[in-house]
């Protein structure tokens, strides 16, 4: 029988099996930090489900240094203040030797402090705005150079004049825009020609700003930026298809949406939008095919209470696997699972992902594939473009130049 450890917030309702004997010798905890309730959960719990996948799969194969990963699991509830507590609990109380988690930078930010008072060691598998670089976290994810500016770039040699940036009202989207105002002035874009509108998690009432948006995009020369979080994303795109807007007369470009949403959105509305990032579940090479199809076989046994209906892939899943297989080289490269040795031992290491081989560098973060995606009515992307790998640089001064 599997064994989880799960620590829930009040109301949340999801796997009944606890069990009581992590401290044994032949087991190693780890941390499972993500929203199965509230706003995020739409995104979130399926991370969880692909780190318990990772987890039964290094286990099957004889564990980390010879010992089985038992998770220990939390549910932050998409409350910020109480990713900091549970993290806490995570790191002082059940004494994991990792924890992966964290959707929203709001949410990293929140236990970053946390991490660094107790030497807690992250994995963070979510794209981000970046400025940050903390020596308790490693970055697994989409950088702005790996997902805005590659989307922006596109847009622009698609003869895109003019840029509405929407997003949710938190540091990424704000950030992330910023810095694409400074990239498109670089460009020639003038300030005219770029509206920045921001909504708070779990907004609904999108008919005043698509109208805006449907005005903004008369000419044909624009396109929307978005970094909508959340589950916020459906009534903005219903809104948007029932004012007549397409991705013929707007496209979308879209850095929070992948595969895994998609299962809750009206696809057939999103065609022709588009996606940048690191992974999609439409790539044809053989260590992708084995990804899908072993995760695909696992949800049919899985713990209980793990949907398996029209269960996808998405970059965030595939990057959240990468994490633990880096974590467990480092580990067993390091021959411990001391966080120092283990940061040290992160260095350098390298992965046969899905999407290519990853290479961590020294600024914990990756050097990963870069891909431009068109939906597709079935809620996969066709790869219209690939960048090859690109260099992680989390400094926006470094190439805003």
């Amino acid at each position: 029988m599997k064994k989880y450890l799960l620590n829930l917030a009040a109301g949340a309702v999801f796997l009944s099996v606890a069990f009581a004997g992590f401290a044994a010798d032949d087991t190693v905890k780890v941390g499972v930090l993500h929203s199965l309730s509230g706003t995020m959960a739409i995104s979130e719990t399926s991370l969880k489900d692909v780190l318990l996948f990772t987890f039964d799969e290094i286990n099957a194969k004889g564990g980390v240094l010879g010992k089985k990963i038992e998770p220990v699991i939390v549910d932050p509830a998409s409350n910020w203040p109480l990713f900091a507590e549970k993290a806490e609990q995570l790191l002082v109380k059940d004494k994991v030797a990792v924890v992966f988690g964290c959707w929203t930078s709001v949410s990293r930010k929140s236990v970053l402090p946390v991490f660094e008072k107790y030497n807690g060691l992250l994995f963070y598998p979510v794209q981000y705005e970046g400025e940050e670089l903390s020596r308790n976290i490693f970055y697994t994810a989409e950088a702005v150079n790996q997902q805005a500016i590659p989307a922006v770039d596109y847009m622009l040699a698609e003869g895109k004049k003019k840029f509405y940036l929407i997003g949710s009202d938190y540091v990424y989207p704000r950030t992330t825009n910023k810095i694409l105002k400074k990239y498109l002035k670089l460009k020639g874009i003038p300030d005219e020609s770029i509206v920045e509108i921001y909504t708070p998690f779990g907004h609904t009432d999108y008919q005043t700003i698509v109208a805006e948006i449907k005005k903004f995009s008369a000419d044909g020369s624009a396109c929307v930026i978005s970094t909508l979080n959340g589950d916020t994303n459906v009534p903005f795109f219903k809104e948007f298809a029932n004012a007549g807007l397409t991705s013929e007369n707007c496209p979308v470009v879209s850095f929070s949406l992948s595969e895994d949403e998609f299962r809750s959105l009206p696809t057939k509305d999103l065609v022709g939008h588009l996606g940048c990032w690191t992974y999609f579940m439409s790539l044809k090479t053989p260590e992708n095919k084995a990804f899908v199809s072993d995760f695909m076989a696992w949800l049919k046994t899985g713990p209980p209470g793990v949907q398996t209906k029209n269960r996808v892939t998405c970059s965030p899943m595939n990057l959240s696997r990468i994490g633990v297989y880096l974590w467990k080289q480092a580990v067993e490269k390091a021959g411990s699972f001391d966080v120092d040795k283990v940061r040290e031992a992160m260095i350098g290491q390298t992965f046969k992902a899905p999407e290519g081989e990853v290479t961590m560098q020294d600024n914990h973060h990756l050097i990963n594939e870069v891909f431009i995606g068109e939906t597709q009515a079935n809620g996969q992307f066709k790869i219209v473009k690939s960048l090859g790998p690109v260099a992680a640089e989390p400094f926006s001064d470094k190439f805003l130049k």
